[in-house]
């Protein structure tokens, strides 16, 4: 087998575990010490055959992060850290991301961890973890004021 056929079955094989963005298989790729010159020729073929696509990888991303209650402004800093374009990762979270959904899963956070709203400390370290998880900051203040005022 030519160098080009293992960097493409190489490839495949990564392709068939999970989506990746193009930049991540160009490192994965890199890191198996194949030469530049054939991983671009293999990147190359696998957009052309359609088996590469940033925007696909970046849907299929962001719904599979917003399913594990992670926000969209995380989500979208995971998206560039891969190498995603702003532009399409922007488009992805926009297309995907249900701000009801999204305000649904504040919900049941702040709602299971009621108790920590009772003080000071525990809604700022509660704030803290969901604005860590990507959450935007107005959303939770909603959320936990609309909770706090049914109490």
């Amino acid at each position: 087998m030519t160098q080009e056929q293992q960097c493409y079955a190489a490839a495949l094989r990564i392709l068939g575990y999970r989506f990746n963005s193009e930049l991540e298989l160009r490192r994965k790729l890199q890191r198996k010490k194949f030469e530049k010159a054939i991983i671009d020729q293999t990147i190359a073929r696998l957009r052309d055959e359609k088996w590469l696509d940033d925007e696909r990888f970046a849907g299929a991303f962001v719904r599979t992060r917003s399913r594990k209650r992670i926000g969209a402004k995380r989500i979208a800093l995971e998206l560039r850290a891969a190498g995603v374009d702003d532009d399409v990762a922007a488009r992805a979270v926009a297309e995907n991301v249900d701000p009801e959904q999204e305000r649904a899963q504040i919900r049941a956070i702040v709602t299971r961890r009621a108790a920590s709203l009772e003080t000071p400390q525990g809604r700022n370290k509660l704030a803290s973890y969901l604005l860590k998880q990507g959450y935007d900051a107005a959303l939770i203040a909603d959320v936990v004021g609309e909770l706090k005022m049914k109490n």
